[in-house]
């Protein structure tokens, strides 16, 4: 079986290191079994793709409607110095996954996705309001936390600024049809757009929700979209499920999980800016999984700083978890360690090595160290960190998670577990303190 990437793609996959061949703890045959499961979800996804029956699948393809934005975005640089966005989950970890590859933006975005009480008040500052834009993103149009958030900052707006300043300062996006956000906006004399209403929040970086974003930080969305395109295209035109990077990750998750071998999903990345797409990954795989008593539990790591934290447990601690390592190019980059300054205070093993380089060794010796304990560990290696790497990885992880559920036979979209929660907390909200 050939676990080799496919030609094109911004990132190259190795699942060797999970199968028994290779020291790790899945049989082959097993493996082989559930990945053959996957050739009806490949089924499926060519049928989706090509009906229509899943809008997701047909962004990679489109441009139109960024040419639409991108005007926004740039009257948006023109008037404002910080753009504050309001959205939670999937509504804004992928415009944050984006916005980590622009090291000097060009306007600061503020993403306060955890409702706080106190980074509220300092986020409405008086002195910050006049020069702040708020972008409003809620598919329903009524998420509690966002609701929050922007009813108190459009009356923090209107009180320092005048009641007409709040239509020139927020933009919503959110599904058609009378909600409270949409309310609100006609309340404000504020720009709506729409949020199509099949493609689920957290399934929704490659729209607007996550691209309008990166147009305000002159990111390249095409890009991101092009790269998405790549996995898409491999992926309908497999042959073969081997062929298909997401349904082998898929089937290697799903085959440890029913024989007992991994009840967790371990993501390391080794670079910095992939953090927040660590947690954007941690919310799909746990609300798309999570289900009728399947799932397993994501974990998001970036390294090599949790290799302080987290590794001795990974090493040493239970083996139930499925490692998936994601490396950039680190060595040759980074500043020089001065040899004879590193030689003098007894790190001389560091001197004439650029720091680029000591990420590079770490990264390897975590993977082989991992592996050599017999841990099943696949490998992800991106050719470059940018939107065409990124927008791959979006796309390979959204595909691979649908995957995994048509396998475990649940439904990838929705999450009707989250909605009793929020149903009990707006009726405490309502009955006030006990």
């Amino acid at each position: 079986m050939n676990h080799a990437p496919l030609q094109n793609l911004p990132f190259a996959q190795d699942i060797r290191r999970c199968l028994r061949a290779s020291g790790g703890p899945l049989d082959d045959a097993a493996f082989a079994a559930v990945l053959a499961r996957t050739r009806a979800g490949l089924e499926r996804l060519r049928e989706l793709h090509a009906d229509g029956g899943l809008p997701l699948l047909a962004l990679p393809e489109r441009r139109d409607d960024l040419a639409q934005l991108v005007p926004i975005a740039a009257d948006w640089r023109t008037r404002f110095a910080r753009v504050v966005l309001f959205g939670t989950g999937g509504s804004s970890l992928g415009a944050q996954a984006l916005a980590a590859l622009v090291p000097e933006p060009p306007i600061e975005l503020c993403v306060p996705d955890n409702l706080d009480a106190d980074e509220m008040t300092r986020l409405l500052a008086p002195q910050s309001l006049a020069e702040t834009g708020f972008l409003v993103v809620s598919k329903s149009g009524s998420t509690a936390e966002t609701m929050a958030q922007v009813l108190a900052a459009a009356a923090a707006v209107r009180a320092e600024l005048g009641p007409a300043a709040a239509g020139e300062r927020f933009l919503m996006i959110t599904e058609a049809g009378d909600n409270p956000l949409r309310r609100l906006a006609s309340e404000l004399g504020a720009p709506v757009l729409d949020h199509d209403p099949d493609v689920g929040g957290r399934f929704s970086v490659l729209s607007l929700v996550g691209l309008l974003p990166a147009l305000l930080l002159s990111l390249d969305a095409a890009a991101v979209r092009d790269g998405a395109r790549a996995v898409l295209q491999a992926t309908l035109a497999a042959d073969d499920p081997a062929k298909a990077p997401p349904a082998l990750g898929a089937a290697v998750a799903v085959a440890l999980a029913e024989r007992g071998q991994a009840s967790q999903s371990v993501l390391l990345a080794y670079a910095q800016t992939l953090a927040p797409f660590t947690r954007w990954y941690r919310q799909l795989w746990a609300e798309s999984l999570g289900k009728q008593g399947h799932g397993t539990t994501p974990v998001d790591a970036i390294g090599p700083v949790d290799q302080h934290s987290q590794l001795q447990l990974w090493l040493d601690g239970p083996a139930d978890k499925l490692f998936t390592v994601v490396t950039a190019e680190q060595a040759g980059r980074g500043p020089l360690i001065d040899e004879a300054l590193a030689a003098g205070v007894g790190a001389g093993e560091l001197g004439g090595h650029r720091t680029g380089d000591l990420v590079a060794a770490m990264q390897q010796a975590t993977i082989d160290t991992i592996a050599a304990r017999g841990r099943p560990l696949r490998h992800l290696q991106l050719a470059r960190v940018d939107e065409r790497g990124l927008g791959a990885l979006f796309m390979h992880f959204m595909l691979e998670t649908m995957f995994a559920a048509w396998l475990i036979g649940v439904e990838p979209f929705g999450q009707p577990a989250v909605e009793e929660s929020k149903v009990l907390a707006r009726r405490y909200l309502a009955e006030g303190p006990a």
